[in-house]
């Protein structure tokens, strides 16, 4: 077995070429595809810096690595636009609307207008699935995550909400699809390419999980940036009992209950802006599908803008923004609309260079940083259809110079 560091910290043994690629270029998206593909040899792990890792315990089969390759987010990605609208920095689509869930409850309890959740209550309730495949709060520890299966509307409204930690929802395929239900599935952009590539390899896979739902992804903070959260709400992990990055308002506080009643909170703003944000794992940061290329809809937040058209966090009630990428999609959501699940309206695509900042400064600031990487020696992920060149330029030559020399200077440097 070939020694690759995975961190400053901790080391993990692979014999897998594909997994050896990724913990050298620190690729790892911590999706959970690969356990899914190779449970018995593959387990998801929390590595010494936070974020989820798999921990290979034995050889893999040719195909196992075949397949794995195939479906890797740190190896690559690939999208063909076909006749759909092809926005470079938003992926292709059919169409893009505002509006919000019809269900106070959801809305409310949502990161943004319980888009989501009301898309997952009604695919429930109009029998479309059985179940939806998602994340929720860890409940042995509230600052993290576990994957979980819902059945009902309620299990979705606990489920609500933003959780800007390590997820690896891809894992608990294996035992979804033991049984005999069909699955909508909710997970990060990241995670919806494995998805679809997994789909493309597993006709049952295809047919049992029909439904791909994402949202806009500013990347994936380490369990670490939580614990900070926590540090600066001067409350020890231990003491915590829940924890919610967002929602119960829009865009909602960041907000931990103790284990004598009390609570303390902070805003979206210093949460994500201040300190989450800053412990986004590197595969994030080189990450060219932020905004859910691979997923038949996909969900964000429909910002109101102040004058100069700029993102306004000002506690609202919640709105989002839904994107149709597949014609499944489109068909879903005039249904959903239709029978009373979802308000929408239209909504007109180019104000989301303005009110979605994050997501445009880094597609325009990828192919600098992919290729001072590519300078290093370091391993990249492979990206085909993803409009790259058209994305970078659109921005100023100054903004590109930047990005590239920042990112050879942290790779000369770290």
């Amino acid at each position: 077995m070939a020694l690759i560091r995975q961190s400053h910290q901790e080391e993990y043994l692979y014999s897998s070429p594909t997994l050896s690629r990724i913990a050298r270029g620190d690729l790892c998206a911590g999706c959970g595809g690969c356990a899914a593909i190779a449970p018995q040899a593959l387990k998801m792990t929390e590595s010494a810096e936070g974020f989820l890792r798999p921990r290979q315990s034995a050889k893999l089969s040719a195909d196992e690595e075949r397949r794995i390759s195939a479906l890797c987010p740190g190896m690559g990605q690939s999208v063909a636009a076909g006749a759909r609208t092809d926005d470079a920095l938003w992926g292709p689509y059919l169409s893009m609307q505002t509006g919000h869930a019809t269900d106070r409850d959801l809305r409310f309890a949502g990161a943004s207008g319980g888009g989501l959740s009301g898309l997952a209550a009604w695919l429930l309730e109009s029998g479309t699935v059985d179940a939806i495949l998602q994340v929720r709060a860890d409940p042995e520890r509230p600052v993290g995550n576990v994957v979980t299966i819902s059945r009902s509307r309620a299990e979705v409204l606990e489920a609500a909400g933003s959780r800007y930690a390590p997820a690896a929802p891809l894992s608990l395929l294996p035992q979804a699809l033991a049984g005999a239900e069909r699955f909508a599935f909710i997970g990060k952009p990241c995670d919806a390419a494995a998805l679809r590539a997994l789909r493309a390899q597993d006709p049952e896979a295809a047919a049992r999980v029909p439904v791909i739902l994402s949202f806009f992804c500013a990347g994936t903070p380490s369990l670490k940036g939580a614990e900070a959260v926590l540090e600066a709400l001067d409350t020890a992990p231990e003491a915590a009992v829940a924890f919610r990055y967002r929602g119960n308002g829009w865009p909602g506080r960041a907000t931990v209950t103790r284990r004598d009643g009390s609570a303390r909170s902070m805003s979206y703003h210093d949460s994500w802006g201040g300190i989450l944000s800053r412990h986004v794992q590197m595969r994030c940061k080189l990450c060219a599908d932020g905004t859910g290329a691979a997923a038949d809809i996909v969900c964000a937040d429909a910002w109101e803008s102040d004058a100069a058209g700029y993102p306004v966090f000002a506690e609202a009630e919640g709105s989002s923004l839904f994107v149709a990428r597949s014609a499944e999609g489109a068909a879903l959501l005039a249904r959903a609309e239709a029978e009373g699940a979802l308000t929408l309206s239209g909504f007109d695509s180019r104000k989301l260079v303005a009110i979605q900042p994050g997501q445009r400064n880094r597609r325009h600031a990828l192919l600098a940083r992919l290729t001072a990487r590519r300078l290093l020696g370091r391993p990249v992920p492979r990206y085909r259809g993803l409009r790259l060149g058209a994305a970078a330029r659109q921005a100023r030559p100054g903004f590109l110079l930047r990005n590239f020399l920042g990112t050879l200077r942290r790779g000369l440097f770290r």
